[in-house]
């Protein structure tokens, strides 16, 4: 007769083999997926924008001009589709792996625009968030779409590990010939760390010439500078 102890610590050894190659499958399948959403709901938010137009001139048919009242409302509303719209495309940047050309990428707006998709997770997390970005750093990649998978994975890796009141750190700065992002997280030696998303963004440093310094709470990127 077996164990339900036994069983457990089976399932726990499945699982965690298994897990590595779920997590990529999954991850596998976001490009696809992110490339519906984008077609799926641009398509209605194009209809909307044009609906709102026709709207907007049928009001104006009797005066010439929309009444003050019902122009706030539309006013409201072109600025939730670009809201909307724009969301999408900062997420599809910073999501779907592009395959770009070598040249020259802002690290300064890449970290600001990435603190901006993940705030909600780092609200989620309670995680409060201080930032020191120096304006203009332009750094130098082989593939300059990359850039922002450098920045997401630094920031979910401090967000994870000061989950539950934490606080995390981000800094921009240029330093002689190089740039640096670094992320400093107040997790402490026993917080949780993901031995595959630090491996990834290790290999993913080597394969383009950043300078990868992870150790505790503190994950440091140097790049060449443009």
């Amino acid at each position: 007769m077996v164990s339900s102890t036994a069983v457990s610590s089976s399932v726990a050894r499945v699982q965690e083999a298994t897990d590595p190659v779920v997590g990529a499958a999954r991850y596998g399948a976001v490009q696809t997926l992110m490339d519906s959403l984008l077609h799926d709901v641009r398509n209605p938010l194009n209809a909307m924008a044009i609906h709102l137009e026709v709207l907007s001139e049928k009001l104006k048919a009797e005066t010439g001009q929309v009444p003050p009242s019902q122009e706030k409302n539309l006013k409201a509303l072109r600025e939730q589709i670009q809201r909307v719209d724009g969301i999408l495309r900062q997420f599809s940047d910073f999501i779907v792996a592009k395959g770009g050309s070598a040249g020259e990428v802002d690290l300064s707006d890449a970290t600001t625009r990435a603190l901006a998709v993940v705030a909600h997770e780092g609200r989620k997390r309670r995680v409060t968030v201080q930032v020191a970005v120096e304006a203009g750093v332009q750094v130098r990649l082989a593939d300059t779409s990359e850039l922002g998978f450098f920045v997401i994975q630094a920031l979910l890796r401090a967000f994870r590990r000061a989950e539950g009141g934490g606080s995390v750190r981000v800094t921009v700065r240029a330093e002689g010939p190089s740039a640096v992002l670094e992320v400093d997280d107040s997790g402490g030696e026993a917080a949780p760390e993901l031995a595959d998303a630090v491996a990834a963004l290790g290999l993913r440093c080597a394969q383009l010439g950043v300078e990868l310094h992870v150790r505790g709470g503190c994950c440091r990127l140097i790049f060449p500078r443009a």
